[in-house]
């Protein structure tokens, strides 16, 4: 999935707690869904930048590109931009993109 174009906040702001259970009709399992969804989507992007930071990864050990290494700087300022995985969770919760399942198997019902 692409966390780059999301439309999720880029800094903290006040929610307002009583939305969290119109979805699932308990905030503790709103919180727990939208925890779970964060973690997932925090190792995605972990992954991600990763694999593009070992592209330039070189074999050789010189001063020179340590510190002069501007594609990585570039990436890593890049995915430092992006939304925290907690913003993007409850967006996504928000627009009713997360596929909730109660752990005793039944579907959580999305209003």
């Amino acid at each position: 999935m692409s966390y780059k174009n999301t439309n999720a906040e880029r800094s903290t702001i006040t929610r307002d707690v009583e939305f969290l259970d119109d979805h699932t009709g308990n905030i503790y399992k709103s919180i727990a869904a939208i925890s779970m969804r964060a973690d997932q989507i925090s190792s995605e992007v972990k992954e991600e930048l990763i694999a593009k930071l070992a592209e330039f990864a070189s074999t050789t050990d010189n001063l020179e590109e340590i510190f002069e290494n501007r594609e990585q700087i570039e990436i890593s300022k890049f995915y430092e931009q992006l939304p925290k995985p907690a913003m993007i969770a409850i967006q996504e919760f928000i627009e009713n993109k997360m596929y909730l399942k109660d752990p005793n198997g039944a579907d959580v019902a999305t209003k």
